[in-house]
């Protein structure tokens, strides 16, 4: 299932991100970390993001485009059961209405964050 965003909480939020590659690549992934502030049950508190192509499941077929595809597809659909946030991960879970509150909190901080 592949939501857009504008379909989610995550509406009208800009998030920066950071790509850093080596010399391994496209042999190896980029290191990709999110510089904004998040609030996501895949997203660790320094920004690094916990997703399978960034990691075990890295391809050299994958491009720029298709890491961002997929992160903006992770944020729209969390996976819950690999927790990188555990509180994120039991509101997405147990109380959405406060996962969506608190995720919208974090899209509004990003319109004034530099």
């Amino acid at each position: 299932m592949f939501c857009r965003p504008d379909d989610t909480p995550w509406d009208g939020g800009t998030f920066k991100l950071t790509l850093q590659f080596t010399e391994d690549y496209p042999n190896k992934p980029p290191t990709v970390r999110f510089v904004s502030r998040m609030f996501h049950p895949n997203i660790y508190a320094d920004g690094s993001i916990c997703l399978d192509i960034l990691q075990n499941q890295w391809s050299p077929i994958y491009d720029v485009a298709a890491i961002l595809t997929s992160i903006q597809s992770l944020l729209c659909d969390p996976n819950p059961n690999s927790p990188a946030n555990s509180e994120a991960a039991r509101l997405f879970s147990e109380n959405k209405r406060e996962y969506n509150r608190k995720v919208r909190e974090i899209v509004e901080q990003s319109w004034t964050a530099d």
